[in-house]
């Protein structure tokens, strides 16, 4: 009889949330009163957005993310909806730019100035009119650039190229029609080649959105969904809903069949709805429930029982919508991994609650934080109409990393050396092979030189290494960032000899074979 411990060895056991002090938090704002299930709450690490109300129509309110304290009465408004807002979402790739919803049918893209607002913006740069009914919900594409996806009470998803010149756009490039009722959640897959749809008819559907079909579709007699998450990579899906007897309840479904669930599990009986938020890159899933101060979080695994329970964070005050900061918004020197804006509408509050991990070591903890999605497309809309699926383009948290902000591209040179001659290749080996006994100097440059012309093609962020941009990096101004320079250009020589190690293996093994071809010959 084999023996399974009772815990489990894992980084993230002891996370904690920590709620920011009173200075730190945004005071005097006036929440939205709206009964929709939504977040109503857009984070960048630049700004903070969040539904308001209004009189004679929808308005949000754009807050410096640094702006905190009491907010002035007379502050200005995003004020160009004729109906109240129901959804807003920053565009992942650009932090001026944002997207809202409304009750009056149409979707209005923003262009956000970087100096702080004098007058209310009631002007959009596009707009979108294509729905019949409200819209509910947005959502832009993960790593597509200028993709917008738009859900409406007319049962449909409208998909959006926001490329264009127009500024008005009345034709979306596709229409999704394969729901019957209204549509109550959307989320992508990391490549954004899926979507996956929760609906009041109590089915969860997978879809691939360029073809508009249905992959997969289930519903459970004991399980009525409200809102649904894919897992990142693992082929899950996560969902929130409720029982037969009203109980909040979670589900976890294996993507490629949604017959039965692969878990289900009763949380308590509140009535407030729970929203699944889930972090790709530490693997953890945050259930948030609203109408109630309490984040629940988890550790998911592969295999049984795929999820682990690490804590709760509790709270005497009740959230009515949540915000999520970027991970490169993120202060990684006080071991945060996540950051969520709890809205108070009692208080008029916005409360910033950190998920911290702790560590002694003021130092950066690179096995917390590993590799995230960077502020740039991987994709361009056209592209990913003609049926190119590409993932997201990674960047480290490392600080003094210009890359984490935004990513350089780099020309694709793939065409020039796929042209290269095959004969110039074997003369330059041929080179190489006899300077090994004359020149070693005049070999290391060579060998450098064919190591960058071999990774430049490869890859667009080869000017990138541990997370900062070697050719451009900023002199180092005090002690600390002269030793994080250090470090880094240590770890720098010591990939260099690893991959100069590798050249001298291929040399080898090249000499060997030419050998044998003259032998044979």
């Amino acid at each position: 009889m084999s023996w399974h411990p009772q815990y489990r060895s894992s980084k993230f056991r002891h996370v904690y949330g920590k709620a920011a002090s009173k200075d730190k938090c945004y005071d005097c704002v006036p929440i939205t009163h709206n009964i929709n299930d939504n977040h109503f709450c857009a984070v960048n690490p630049s700004f903070i957005a969040v539904v308001t109300e209004c009189v004679g129509g929808g308005a949000f309110l754009v807050i410096p993310i640094k702006q905190t304290g009491k907010l002035d009465p007379h502050y200005p408004k995003v004020c160009g909806h004729k109906g109240n807002v129901l959804d807003i979402k920053w565009n992942p790739f650009n932090d001026f730019v944002i997207a809202s919803c409304s009750e009056d049918a149409t979707v209005k893209i923003w262009d956000i100035p970087n100096q702080l607002l004098k007058r209310n913006i009631t002007t959009p740069k596009k707009e979108l009119l294509g729905h019949a009914r409200r819209v509910g919900l947005i959502e832009w594409h993960p790593t597509a650039d200028n993709i917008l996806f738009s859900s409406g009470y007319d049962y449909k998803i409208m998909i959006w190229n926001l490329g264009v010149t127009d500024a008005v756009i009345s034709n979306p490039v596709k229409i999704l029609d394969a729901h019957k009722d209204v549509v109550l959640s959307m989320s992508f897959n990391t490549d954004g080649s899926l979507l996956a749809t929760a609906c009041r008819d109590r089915k969860i559907r997978v879809i691939n959105p360029r073809a508009g079909t249905v992959l997969q579709e289930g519903s459970y007699k004991s399980h009525r969904v409200n809102k649904v998450s894919f897992l990142g990579n693992m082929k899950m899906l996560f969902s929130t809903g409720t029982s037969r007897w009203n109980n909040r309840q979670i589900a976890l479904w294996d993507q490629n069949d949604l017959s039965v669930p692969l878990l289900e599990e009763d949380l308590d009986g509140s009535s407030g709805l729970l929203f699944p938020v889930y972090d790709s890159d530490t693997h953890m899933l945050y259930v948030v429930g609203k109408g109630d101060g309490n984040i629940r979080y988890y550790e998911v695994s592969p295999e049984k029982p795929y999820l682990n329970y690490l804590m709760e964070y509790h709270s005497h005050l009740p959230q009515k919508g949540i915000g999520m900061m970027p991970k490169r918004g993120l202060d990684v020197a006080a071991c945060e991994i996540f950051r969520f804006y709890k809205l108070i509408p009692t208080k008029s509050l916005i409360e910033p609650i950190s998920m911290i991990v702790p560590r002694r070591s003021e130092s950066y903890q690179a096995d917390i934080y590993p590799l995230t999605a960077a502020a740039q497309p991987a994709l361009t809309a056209e592209e990913w109409l003609a049926g190119i699926n590409k993932g997201p383009l990674l960047v480290s948290l490392r600080p003094g990393s210009e890359a984490v902000k935004s990513l350089p591209q780099f020309p694709d040179q793939e065409p020039l050396t796929e042209a290269t001659d095959v004969s110039q290749q074997q003369e330059a080996q041929g080179r190489i092979s006899v300077e090994d006994k004359q020149k070693p100097r005049e070999i290391e440059r060579g060998r450098k030189r064919l190591k960058v012309e071999e990774n430049l093609p490869e890859n667009q962020q080869t000017c990138l290494s541990n997370g900062f941009d070697v050719f451009q990096c900023p002199p180092p101004k005090t002690e600390s960032e002269l030793l994080q320079m250090y470090y880094r250009q240590q770890e720098e020589i010591r990939r260099l000899r690893e991959l100069v190690i590798q050249r001298d293996i291929q040399i080898k093994q090249l000499s060997l074979e030419l050998r044998n071809l003259c032998t044979d010959t």
